[in-house]
């Protein structure tokens, strides 16, 4: 069985930063893509990063330059490093892969709460 466990949310004052984990077992986190999305209160989720099997990077333009997805292949576990933290971060963050089949496998999601 493939699960996908994030953690690492909470809150923090705007500027702020937190790193997410997402710790995968059942698949090899640098043998599939693998991303971040979040969905806040009201809202579709959406996509926040992503990193493909050979390491190349994709952000949304809210975040770029204060967001980083990275990956510690002995761990099998893919990171989300969030900087300067704004209110409108505020969401259900979730960790997603998609195999090399296409399928889709989530997380059950970290709460990042940005407030003063």
């Amino acid at each position: 069985q493939i699960h996908l466990v994030e953690s690492g949310g909470g809150l923090v004052q705007p500027g702020g930063s937190l790193r997410l984990s997402c710790a995968a077992s059942g698949i090899i986190v640098s043998s599939n893509s693998m991303g971040w999305y979040r969905q806040a209160p009201g809202k579709e989720r959406e996509l926040v990063a992503t990193m493909s099997r050979r390491g190349t990077e994709v952000y949304v333009d809210p975040v770029k330059g204060r967001f980083t997805i990275s990956r510690d292949n002995a761990k099998n576990t893919v990171y989300l490093q969030m900087n300067s933290l704004k209110p409108e971060d505020t969401a259900v963050y979730y960790c997603k892969a998609v195999t090399a089949s296409l399928d889709n496998y989530w997380g059950q999601g970290t709460q990042v709460t940005v407030s003063s």
